[in-house]
């Protein structure tokens, strides 16, 4: 016990000298930068802003104050990391989590490592941090693979590298980013899993990928049964249900479809009769989908 509270007092102490007007560190090189840089810092929550290019964005509500719960008992295990911007002002780079919750229980410190990084550094130290988690979900490490190749300009050998992942790897969680959004947040959601999404990546025309993402959902299938429905996909016309004609879905209809499909997060079925009249179906996978869909219904009509 004494040796824990001996480090905290040296991390307020550490925070005293950062506050010294006399002794800004803006570089590694400044004066007393050593005594700072990778030391464990008691930083006010006040003087941290969050991080632009955070990668993730879901944030479990629940997780959460079970986190903020945990820190009130045993406060904050692990320090977050910062990066310094000015004078008392710092950038968080990770630990939102515990930065949130320490924030939901109304903490004015928190300890934290600093670092003295560019834009571009923060942004990949970001995003590798955020990779090597266990609670993302594969959409989410797919788009971070993506912005470490759009905005790093890492190839996928360097990715390799630097997160400790096979290129294969890699590869596979690329893959998923052509699958229609709506089949992608069926994944971010946890209504299918990833082995479902990389059967459906070989499917190319993204109407075929929704059909079969619904049966997936119906029928609850495993992915072996995927695998095997693209499969006898293959041998098909073009339809899935059935190989009788249907009638044509005027364009001005596909195009509202399409946007009823995005903002419910499902493909909504239509079918149109020979008069023109016609019916919409919205789907649901269970009572939380449900109240979702609900919920977007009430706010509309406020």
């Amino acid at each position: 016990m004494a040796k824990a509270t001996k480090k905290q007092a040296l991390g307020r102490g550490l925070s005293a000298l950062l506050k010294d007007p006399e002794n800004e560190i803006n570089s590694a090189e400044d004066k007393n930068a050593d005594k700072v840089v990778g030391n464990i810092v008691e930083l006010e929550l006040e003087s941290i802003e969050m991080n632009p290019f955070q990668p993730r964005t879901n944030f479990n509500e629940e997780s959460l104050r079970e986190l903020a719960s945990s820190i009130r008992e045993l406060g904050v295990i692990q320090p977050i990391t910062v990066r310094k911007l000015a004078f008392n002002k710092y950038q968080l780079v990770s630990g939102e989590r515990r930065f949130r919750a320490s924030k939901l229980i109304g903490l004015e410190s928190i300890p934290a490592y600093i670092r003295i990084a560019n834009d571009q550094e923060s942004l990949e130290m970001a995003l590798v941090e955020n990779i090597q988690r266990q609670d993302l979900d594969a959409i989410e490490i797919a788009l971070s693979y993506q912005r470490l190749i759009d905005e790093i300009n890492l190839t996928q050998e360097q990715m390799s590298e630097r997160v400790g992942k096979k290129r294969s790897t890699i590869a596979n969680y690329l893959r998923l980013l052509k699958l229609d959004p709506i089949i992608q947040t069926g994944i971010r959601d946890g209504f299918i899993s990833m082995g479902h999404g990389r059967a459906m990546v070989n499917i190319e025309n993204q109407i075929d990928q929704l059909e079969v993402y619904e049966k997936i959902i119906s029928n609850k299938l495993s992915v072996r049964a995927t695998e095997q429905l693209i499969k006898n996909l293959g041998s098909q016309p073009t339809d899935l249900e059935t190989k009788t004609p249907k009638i044509e879905v005027p364009k001005h209809i596909k195009k509202g479809v399409k946007e009823f499909s995005e903002y419910f997060g499902h493909k909504i079925d239509v079918k149109v009769a020979k008069n023109g009249s016609g019916k919409i179906t919205i789907p649901f996978h269970s009572e939380e989908d449900f109240n979702r869909i609900k919920k977007l219904v009430k706010r509309d009509n406020k």
